[in-house]
């Protein structure tokens, strides 16, 4: 009998929480093998809460020896320092972070050199596939429109500035308008969307991203337009928040699971 993969999780968010719990009820092929975070003392006392029973929680930094497989869902400041160790330590890091991938590029190339992987899911978008297939030939124009419901975006540095009640809005208001790569620096946690788009086809400085604090949406809401040679792509996703948080989307923690899933699964579905 094969032995399982051990998997390693940074950060015990909402979405490493769902994550830890999907690994804990059963994945074939994989097992959870320890937690990272930057407060392991009080991480542990969460994890054996929220779990039922303690697993080693180690700190985030250090999480390079504890498993061959990586899921990072940490805080977006953390990313580097998290992910550098690992890829140097040769795993495979699966990440929905792709505003914090976007400053540090580099990583790729550590990667190469250590024999190391990025796999960067697809997080709360579809259609990647399509957009990685049309950079293969010309693309004319990128454009992405995002709506959240203004709580999911109460803590951001746009809203406190502007003194802005989100339980008192009754209209919408675009909170941003400019390139991917601008939105994933001033809106770090809210812009992996953006960020993953412009990743798998223009690019963050081609790639146009609106976002809006919308009170008439429940749910948050991506829509992608793209022009290319090979295809007129429109993609529009509207995700159930996560129960734990609602900037996350439920679909997030489920498209790692899914990436991780596929590495070993003998099939592979999508480009």
């Amino acid at each position: 009998m094969t032995a399982a993969i051990p998997v390693a999780v940074s950060g015990f968010g909402s979405v490493g929480k769902a994550l830890a719990r999907r690994l804990l009820a059963g994945v074939p092929g994989f097992e959870l093998a320890a937690i990272g975070s930057r407060d392991p003392a009080r991480t542990s006392v969460q994890v054996e809460r929220t779990l039922g029973r303690s697993y080693p929680v180690l700190d985030s930094r250090a999480l390079n020896g504890s498993a061959s497989i990586l899921l990072e869902c940490a805080p977006a400041g953390a990313f580097r320092s998290i992910v550098e160790p690992a890829l140097i330590a040769g795993m495979t890091v699966v990440t929905i972070s792709a505003a914090a991938l976007l400053d540090n590029l580099d990583l790729e190339t550590i990667a190469a050199h250590s024999k190391g992987r990025i796999l960067l899911a697809s997080g709360a978008i579809a259609g990647l596939d399509a957009i990685k297939a049309a950079r293969l030939e010309k693309i004319e124009s990128v454009r992405m429109i995002t709506r959240k419901p203004p709580q999911s975006l109460a803590r951001t540095s746009w809203m406190q500035t502007h003194n802005v009640d989100v339980d008192a809005m009754t209209d919408a208001v675009c909170v941003f308008s400019g390139t991917a790569r601008d939105a994933a620096r001033q809106f770090p946690a809210n812009a992996n969307v953006a960020a993953a788009v412009s990743l798998a086809g223009a690019g963050p400085d081609r790639t146009m991203v609106e976002i809006w604090a919308d009170p008439a949406v429940e749910r948050n809401t991506h829509s992608v337009f793209l022009d290319s040679d090979a295809a007129r792509i429109e993609v529009k996703i509207a995700n159930y928040p996560s129960p734990d948080n609602p900037a996350t989307s439920r679909i997030a923690a489920l498209s790692m699971l899914a990436t991780l899933i596929s590495l070993t699964c003998p099939l592979s579905i999508g480009t």
